[in-house]
């Protein structure tokens, strides 16, 4: 028994086709790819091409297609059943008759198909008369989207002058219809605005130049590009865009300058660097491409220059040497500008340079006298006589008038006392011998003046060397401390010399050394010249004795090469050691200080040891004194006093506690030394109390009280003196508030009355209205 789907093709339909048919009908599945309704044999679903047109409205719902099943005897005995996306809200089916419809308005961009199941049940058994299969229903598209420009607006930028067909940029629109289907999505793009410079490709969106343009001209352009669908036919939608297109900057144009012709003027006395003037080249262009460099051509290069300032593109004129209006008063330049960067495609267009003529005169001005040469070298023998001529230098003022001109030093008052000059012709002469060993060279500063006009100075500078003259014997170069061992070997090397000259010597400084005439005839020592400006000192006998002699006095005659040669006695100390072979040259200095002082070694010990016994003994008196000043007053007696000495670690009872010492042992007037019971002194301290209200310090009883108690303190052995002081304060009877002792208070207040300190103020207030306050309680 065959089962097929008999779908009625209508113009607004629903595609359908089979998405997984049973596996036993794959002769099935491929009849459904080819789309075509074949009744078969064997069971299986077969569909044709089903669509239904997007954004279709209709009150009812709208008809797709049918389900026919050969089975189907128009009984009504079989049910279709329609499951899958949108089955039952937007697509239903007739359960009797297997028509299909939907019932909502479908939109592509939202959803571009749906997938459903279909099924044919008997009602009678409720088994499935063909197995389930699944389709899909796509919907149609319509032109219901208009194109969008979703990157607008553009902004390119492209070189000036580029050739036409020049790429400047790409604008693409999308549009969300079906581009499969129809011609919904299809665009096409046109130029509404930017004729006739610019166009653009209908298919891509590329926009390119259409003519050349200067930058310099016109920089910017708007072009509006618009988009249609439905490759431009009636009824498009269509969207526009702006290109903002900038044109850049290329070289295309040389500096001009704004004048043929500048005059400028420069005084003579400017000095170099000077600011003369500055000249400007104007160029169109911008940037590194408006970058331009001055040049100075001709024979004025070596008295002018000229430089670029890169932030105005000026060339500014300096003075690159000092003019002088009496030689020359005006020159003539030719100033050059020069584009720095030049592009190689616009050379055709010409020299991207440009020319002019600037005329400078120069300013007469009173000018300074001027010397013939700043610096003046001059030299004078040393030692010459005060007055002698070291040189003369010049100067002339060289404005037409010719001023006479005033020579003077400027130096130090060291210089002052050495040179002087003559004001009116320039010579330099000696004031007093020079010593070229205290300074080979002397810095003179010598000015001139106009008579005229004093204002106007110069200066020069004198360079003055003293020519050496060999005025200086050679001399030892330190003091030498030569020793030699008592047991020394006659030729032994003691000692090595040399010299020094504070002359100067153009060959060089070649010393001769020899022993002095008066030693010729010593047979101590002897010299020997090493010919290399050093000596040896050699011993001339065996063996030495200090007894006899501790020094040598060794005199050394030292002759230069000067003219006229030089001499010099030098005298070498040599000191006898008491060693054999190595000197110990510490012992040996001590010997000769000691021997220098007239102390022989003996003496020197017996002085050292003498010192040392004073020191100890003055040690031993210093600290004998230490220990007296520390030993305690009353050490006789302290170990009796000690062991009397009792540590109570009680704590009082306060004010009211009395019974804690025997206060009447204070009027005891002998002292017992055996342990006498403790009296109870209450009632004896209140009646002190209450007598002291009434009498003062002067007062029979105090007297006799204190005395008592001193007799006792001082013949009690038992404490030591300064141990027994006692202080008794009491308020005397001038006193309007009496007494404010606390010895009374273990006594009741009922017998006090505190009514009298109301009287005493209002600094006294609080301290009435406790007492008040307290003796009310207790009443």
């Amino acid at each position: 028994m065959n089962f097929s789907a008999l779908l009625h093709l209508m113009v607004i339909a629903v595609q359908l086709w089979p998405c997984s048919p049973s596996p036993q009908n794959s002769s099935a599945q491929n009849t459904v790819q080819s789309f075509t309704t074949i009744r078969r044999v064997k069971r299986g679903w077969l569909w044709e091409p089903l669509f239904v047109t997007e954004e279709q409205t209709s009150l009812d719902p709208l008809y797709i297609g049918q389900l026919k099943s050969d089975l189907d005897k128009q009984d009504r005995n079989l049910q279709y059943i329609l499951t899958g996306e949108g089955a039952g809200s937007i697509f239903f089916i007739d359960e009797y008759s297997g028509k299909i419809y939907v019932r909502q308005k479908l939109d592509r961009e939202k959803k571009p198909f749906y997938t459903l199941r279909a099924q044919a049940i008997n009602r009678s058994t409720h088994f499935p008369v063909e197995p389930e299969s699944e389709f899909i229903i796509k919907v149609r598209d319509i032109n219901d989207n208009a194109p969008q420009f979703l990157d607008g607006p553009y902004v390119a930028t492209v070189p000036e002058m580029s050739p036409e067909g020049t790429s400047v940029t790409q604008v693409t629109a999308t549009d969300a219809d079906d581009p499969s289907y129809g011609n919904s999505a299809r665009l096409l793009y046109s130029l509404v605005q930017g004729q006739p410079y610019f166009s653009v490709e209908p298919k891509t969106g590329v926009i390119r130049m259409a003519s050349q343009m200067d930058r310099e001209t016109k920089d910017q352009y708007l072009v509006i590009i618009q988009a249609k669908d439905l490759v431009g036919q009636p009824g498009a939608l269509s969207a526009t865009a702006t290109v903002t297109i900038n044109l850049s900057d290329v070289n295309d144009n040389p500096p001009k300058f704004q004048q043929r012709l500048y005059y400028m003027s420069v005084s003579e006395e400017a000095p170099v660097g000077t600011t003369v003037g500055k000249v400007f080249a104007e160029d169109s262009d911008i940037g590194d491409n408006a970058a331009m460099d001055y040049f100075i051509e001709g024979d004025s290069s070596d008295v002018f220059d000229i430089i670029t300032n890169n932030e105005t593109q000026e060339g500014i004129i300096l003075l690159k040497k000092r003019v002088d209006y009496e030689s020359k008063r005006r020159y003539s330049i030719q100033a050059k500008a020069v584009n720095r960067y030049i592009d190689e495609q616009f050379l055709k267009e010409g020299p991207f340079e440009d020319t002019t003529i600037v005329k400078i005169n120069v300013e007469d001005a009173d000018e300074p006298p001027v010397f013939t040469s700043e610096n003046y070298v001059m030299e004078t023998d040393e030692g010459a006589m005060s007055g002698s001529l070291v040189g003369v230098v010049t100067a002339r003022d060289p404005d037409y008038d010719d001023s006479p001109v005033r020579y003077s030093i400027v130096h130090s008052t060291h210089l002052k006392r050495l040179f002087s000059i003559n004001e009116h012709n320039g010579a330099i002469i000696t004031t007093e011998p020079l010593d070229r060993e205290i300074a080979s060279w002397h810095n003179i500063t010598v000015t001139a003046t106009e008579t005229r006009n004093p204002e106007k100075i110069s200066e020069a500078n004198v360079y003055v060397q003293v020519l050496d003259v060999n005025d200086n014997a050679p001399e030892f170069p330190k003091n030498y401390e030569t020793f030699v061992c008592e047991n020394a070997v006659s030729g032994q090397l003691i000692q090595s010399v040399s010299a020094v000259d504070r002359d100067a010597s153009a060959e060089g400084h070649h010393f001769h050394f020899s022993l002095a005439q008066e030693a010729t005839n010593s047979s101590h020592f002897t010299v020997k010249d090493n010919q290399d400006n050093t000596a040896g000192i050699f011993t001339g006998k065996s063996g030495f004795r200090r007894q006899e002699q501790f020094f040598f006095y060794l005199p050394i005659l030292i002759e230069d090469n000067g003219t006229p040669p030089l001499t010099s006695t030098n005298t070498l100390t040599v000191t006898v050691c008491d060693c054999d072979t190595e000197v110990n040259t510490f012992y040996c200095r001590y010997g000769a200080f000691m021997y220098s002082l007239g102390f022989s070694t003996e003496a020197l010990v017996a002085v050292l040891a003498c010192i040392l016994i004073f020191l100890v003994f003055f040690l031993a008196i210093v600290t004998i004194r230490q220990q007296k000043k520390k030993k305690p007053p009353f050490s006789e007696k302290m170990e009796e006093f000690r062991e009397n000495i009792v540590s109570y670690d009680d704590e009082g009872g306060g004010e009211e506690d009395t019974e804690a010492f025997d206060i009447s042992a204070l009027r005891t007037r002998t002292v017992m030394r055996t342990h006498k019971p403790r009296r109870k002194v209450a009632s004896e301290i209140q009646s002190l109390y209450r007598q002291s209200l009434q009498v003062g310090p002067d007062s029979a009883i105090f007297r006799q009280f204190i005395s008592e108690k001193l007799e006792e303190a001082n013949t009690d052995p038992r404490v030591p003196p300064y141990d027994s002081l006692q202080t008794y304060a009491f308020e005397g009877t001038g006193s309007l508030a009496g007494s404010l002792s606390s010895l009374g208070s273990n006594t009741s207040d009922v017998d006090q009355s505190y009514d009298y300190l109301a009287d005493w103020g209002p600094h006294f207030k609080q301290l009435a209205g406790m007492y008040t306050s307290h003796r009310s309680v207790g009443d």
